[in-house]
């Protein structure tokens, strides 16, 4: 008696090798996915920290680096915004 089937399997088609393809990836991608990570009080904390550091350095220096007429054209645009929005 044989053993197993002696029916020819058929070929999978374009579209369902893309599917295999597909599911094989995403059961991957599942498993490789990192876990949530849990935001602390204390790591809002640093990040703000972290940014009000950088937003003075970057204030002050760009002052530094503009002329005094586009100083001048940028205060008068925030000017006029300020005005417009009452």
């Amino acid at each position: 008696m044989p053993k197993g089937s002696s029916k020819r399997r058929k070929r999978e088609d374009s579209s369902q090798a893309a599917h295999r393809v597909l599911q094989t990836v995403i059961a991957k991608s599942e498993a490789d996915a990192e876990p949530e990570i849990e935001i602390t009080p204390e790591m809002r904390a640093a990040a703000a920290a972290f940014g009000r550091i950088g937003g003075k350095i970057g204030g002050r220096r760009r002052a530094e680096t503009l002329s005094a007429k586009k100083r001048s054209e940028i205060a008068k645009k925030a000017a006029a915004a300020r005005w417009t929005k009452g």
